[in-house]
């Protein structure tokens, strides 16, 4: 057997990351400046955040990546970000005059019953003017319009209340879609997100002839760009027709579109639809990486290694601090996956190359620390294999980076150098510290795993992550990756800030509570049972694969135990035939042997500053 076949080839991965949300304002009362001097001289951050939702400023995006540079605390990011993101919505343009004579409505998917909604037809006119207060056939009724007027002056909660009422008594039926719409701004201005979903939702489900259609979809994509969830979306992407995308919602929907097509297998469609996404648009670069990722799937390596360095080129456009994060994830995504093409092409020193490209701040750089010390090793370059290996084990890394491939790629290096002990030690400490994680996996996917488990996978996932787990042997860097999943990522966070959309009911008057409240907190719970299945199907998924892998691995490590023992076998007779050569000349390590590099022996302490740079000089005990 060949021992180097034992780690399998590094494959190229799919990443999955969030959209942008491009803020529009002009004018403030509280600048970043003014914000962060409150923060240097130690105000209380609650008071900061109480100070900022009270100043009624209108943030836009360069103001959340100033705070974001100059370190504000996330607390006070995310109230900045919401409030930017009612700027947006309050600057959102409502929807036109329809009274004029327009071409019929061509018949699309929404006439079906695979469609969203089966009624496309309305009667109800699009709000045209605040000061329109007539009714019938020339505008909305004057009950409408006044409501419409108090959401323009900014009476939110009256505004919203007079509107669930009219839901509530189905007063004006054949405006359903205006009030649900009306409705939805509303909530977005009280910050409840999830709710607000649920309204604009409702307008998109009428169908493309509903004239609020068109307006309530981009409100949709804002949503699931400020909470970093595309969950809804995603369930009704493929449902609307092409042509009825709108314009301002286009190039987001044109990615979901490729996405669902991708989840699919079906690529060279995913392919037309991320091609779509203009250079101009927020989602470019994650379009531009499934490009990367499916030609490198179909062999179009060139073409693959263009589309990865466009991603790593692109600019970052403005963005707050998690969707900046995600997007310089995945610009070092990118030039790790043209390292593994260049890998896979057996060019080891350019996939090098771009693997020292990482940023040693890069969420992915002890990822790219061992698959380089992987090619290393390929090359036979044991002493750096080890040393990049070093720094994924040291302390900074060792608790918050899952990576058990590891250990198996150092047994692997010693086994090289025939110390056989080392290798010994190594899958021992190994084993024992994997083997129970495995078993855990297993016991947890034998109850929730199976087809009739996977019925319960809501309590799969408050038993994954709404208990406490003091016993287990999971580590917990393994949750860690497990959330580097975008998918599962946003969906917990989503049920987070739902839980915080419940206490922001709970904090309103009596009056909106105890009416409106009640029916936003069922809408919550059904939202939050669903996401909750949801995202217990996607851990069950990401952790049948941690313990495929695991098997993968214990599977190997055993294999070279077995090769040990082989090889000490193959030693002891050679020893037993041969006198065993004098070592007493080895001479030491000179330290200072180039004037480029200075050399300093390892003494078992890590130094930040070092970090990436050790390399061993380890003398091999094979036998001339």
């Amino acid at each position: 057997m060949n021992i180097r076949r034992i780690l399998s080839a590094m494959a190229p991965r799919a990443l999955v990351a969030a959209g942008f949300l491009a803020y529009s304002s002009s004018a403030w009362a509280l600048s970043p400046d003014e914000i962060m001097n409150m923060v240097n001289v130690n105000v209380p951050t609650n008071i900061i955040v109480q100070t900022i939702q009270q100043s009624g400023t209108k943030y836009t995006a360069d103001d959340i990546r100033a705070l974001a540079a100059k370190g504000a605390p996330p607390e006070i990011l995310d109230a900045v970000r919401k409030m930017a993101a009612a700027a947006a919505q309050e600057n959102a343009a409502p929807p036109p005059d329809t009274t004029a004579t327009k071409p019929k409505p061509k018949p699309d998917d929404f006439d079906s019953t695979q469609a969203i909604g089966g009624n496309n037809t309305t009667t109800s006119k699009p709000d045209n003017s605040a000061s329109n207060d007539s009714s019938g056939d020339e505008g909305s009724p004057k009950q409408i319009e006044e409501l419409i007027k108090l959401y323009r002056a900014s009476k939110y909660l009256t505004a919203s209340k007079g509107l669930f009422e009219l839901l509530d008594q189905n007063t004006y039926p054949d405006n359903e879609a205006q009030i649900d719409y009306y409705l939805a701004l509303c909530l977005i201005k009280l910050e409840m997100y999830d709710t607000a979903q649920h309204y604009f939702m409702q307008v998109v489900r009428k169908g493309t002839k509903n004239p609020y259609f068109k307006y309530a979809l981009p409100q949709l994509t804002k949503i699931s760009e400020v909470t970093g969830n595309d969950t809804e979306l995603m369930r009704i992407v493929d449902k609307i027709p092409v042509d009825a995308f709108p314009r301002q919602a286009q190039g987001h929907l044109n990615y979901l579109m490729g996405r669902k097509l991708y989840d699919q297998e079906s690529y060279s469609d995913a392919y037309k639809f991320f091609d779509q996404v203009s250079p101009k648009d927020p989602l470019f670069m994650r379009s531009k990486y499934y490009e990367c990722v499916i030609d490198n799937n179909r062999g179009k390596l060139k073409s693959a290694v263009k589309e990865c360095k466009a991603v790593y080129d692109a600019e970052i456009p403005p963005a707050d601090a998690r969707q900046v994060q995600e997007m310089n994830d995945l610009k070092d995504l990118a030039v790790m996956d043209i390292a593994r093409i260049y890998y896979g092409l057996s060019r080891n020193d350019a996939a090098d190359q771009y693997y020292a490209y990482v940023d040693r701040d890069s969420t992915y750089w002890p990822q790219s620390l061992f698959e380089r010390g992987y090619n290393r090793f390929l090359e036979n370059d044991y002493d750096q294999t080890l040393g990049l290996l070093l720094t994924v084990r040291s302390p900074y890394y060792n608790d918050e980076e899952y990576l058990p491939e590891t250990d198996v790629l150092r047994a692997l290096t010693f086994f090289e150098l025939c110390d056989y002990s080392e290798v010994e030690r190594i899958l021992k400490g190994f084993e024992s510290r994997y083997k129970p994680q495995r078993d855990e996996m297993k016991a947890f996917l034998d109850q929730y795993g199976t087809d009739e488990g996977k019925k319960l996978s809501d309590q799969a996932y408050e038993d994954y992550f709404g208990d406490s787990h003091h016993a287990s042997k999971m580590d917990k860097s393994m949750f860690t990756v497990m959330l580097r999943n975008r998918e599962l990522a946003s969906l917990v966070r989503q049920l987070d800030e739902m839980d915080d959309e419940d206490k922001l009911i709970d904090a309103q008057k009596s009056a909106w509570k105890d009416t409106v409240g009640v029916q936003m907190k069922k809408v919550l719970d059904e939202d939050r049972q669903r996401y909750k299945k949801k995202a217990g199907a996607v851990l069950l998924q990401e952790m049948a694969d941690q313990k495929k892998n695991l098997d993968d691995l214990i599977q190997q490590s055993q294999i070279i135990r077995f090769e040990v023992v082989d090889a000490q076998r193959k030693d002891y007779e050679y020893k037993a035939a041969e006198q065993a050569p004098d070592k007493t000349d080895q001479r030491p390590i000179d330290f200072a042997t180039s004037k480029d590099i200075i050399y300093w022996p390892f003494n078992g302490e890590f130094w930040q500053d070092e970090l990436g740079y050790y390399r061993y000089t380890e003398q091999s005990q094979c036998r001339k």
